[in-house]
């Protein structure tokens, strides 16, 4: 197999864990295996760096002493994977084999990246290159970064570009867990997930892998998260399954919006849970949800509107602070997913402007970590559809 591990800054902060790494890397190799590794900076190293720059520097400087961390890490890893008769290099920017690199906005430079790891691939056959993570060169040499999550960046890239079989993401979590272990009791290590479920998650604050990084996953491309501890590159920890892919979906049948309102809404614990459960026991899927400060809307299939608003009329009728139930008939749903789609400043501006400027009225905009849904009439659907394929 030919594998991309990084190695993140908790995997590499002190002594004894850049042994446990260089061990699994030189156990690989041993079994026959082609490995590249990318390193992130020891331990804070990085946060610290930030946090002694309190003077006045140029972006130019302070990217060149961010890298130090990096620069560290390779060095250091390298030599233990030497000390152990493992052929290594470290590769940092300016060097020959330099594989990442942007453009004159500071964007990633796709073609010449992906030239650049190709020909770092053809050297893999007993070398193992070390890799400063987050870190890339521009036009003009300079160092600039791939900003926060910037390691987890270069090596789901590089695993891309350099035709890996998988990258594995050592970390200092057992995979992708159930909970945060420090928080909840009972964590356990969740064995597969999806793109889609784990970018949710890391947008939301699920410190696993960098978003930025999974838009570098394709299907033929494996992803895995393991604990430093493990040992074994190879296996164990959680498995990332399938890619991320841009969509954009329109629900081929109509939508009620049910309209419940009441100051109940916002001084009552609970008042979500009582209606979309007297919607549930009655095997009525809801959709979507939009709260407001007085109100909760519910969206569902049309063909069952008449009985869910005769059951939240009963919820109504039983709770004092509770006013009154509309509906809203013919209603439609695009929704928008994309890799990119979190990372598009003005996305939201993007989607509604045009669709205001054709007098196409918005019944409501929810929006997720990674995806944006546009609710309007059933007879603005199609033209509202275009205007989000030409917007995005």
């Amino acid at each position: 197999m030919r594998v991309v591990a990084k190695f993140g800054g908790t995997s590499l902060g002190s002594g004894d864990r850049i042994n446990r790494a260089a061990d699994s890397v030189a156990g690989a190799v041993a079994e026959g295996h082609e490995i590249a590794v990318v390193a992130s900076a020891m331990g804070n190293t990085t946060d610290e760096l930030l946090d002694d720059i309190e003077f006045e520097t140029d972006e130019a400087d302070r990217a060149e002493i961010v890298s130090m961390g990096e620069r560290t890490s390779v060095r250091m890893l390298k030599a233990a994977l030497a000390a152990r008769g493992v052929e290594a290099v470290f590769v940092e920017p300016g060097s020959d084999r330099w594989p990442v690199f942007t453009d004159e906005h500071g964007e990633l430079d796709a073609e010449r990246t992906k030239e650049a790891a190709a020909e770092l691939a053809a050297e893999l056959d007993g070398v193992v290159p070390v890799i400063t993570g987050f870190l890339a060169e521009d036009p003009e040499g300079n160092v600039t970064t791939l900003g926060r999550g910037g390691s987890d960046t270069t090596a789901v890239m590089l695993g891309n570009y350099m035709a890996a079989d998988e990258v594995v993401i050592v970390t200092d979590v057992e995979g992708v867990m159930t909970g945060d272990p420090s928080v909840v009791e009972g964590a356990r290590n969740v064995g597969e997930i999806s793109v889609d479920e784990l970018r949710n998650l890391s947008f939301r604050g699920a410190e696993v892998v960098a978003p930025s990084a999974l838009s570098y996953k394709d299907e033929n491309l494996s992803v895995r998260v393991v604990h430093y501890q493990h040992g074994d590159l190879l296996a164990g920890g959680t498995d990332v399954v399938g890619e991320f892919e841009n969509l954009i979906d329109m629900r081929e049948e109509p939508l009620a919006c049910l309209t419940v309102a009441g100051r109940a809404i916002r001084n009552r614990p609970g008042i979500l849970q009582e209606l979309s459960t007297a919607l549930g026991d009655s095997d009525i899927n809801v959709d979507a949800v939009a709260s407001g400060m007085d109100s909760i809307t519910f969206y569902v299939d049309e063909t069952v509107a008449e009985r869910a608003e005769n059951i939240l009329h009963r919820e109504v009728i039983e709770v004092d602070s509770l006013s009154s139930v509309t509906v809203e008939d013919d209603v439609a749903a695009i929704r928008v997913m994309g890799g990119k789609l979190p990372n598009q400043p003005g996305v939201i501006r993007n989607l509604v402007n045009p669709i205001a400027e054709e007098h196409i009225n918005i019944h409501d905009l929810i929006t997720s970590a990674t995806s944006v849904a546009v609710f309007v009439d059933w007879s603005d659907r199609e033209a509202t559809l275009e205007i989000i394929q030409n917007q995005l």
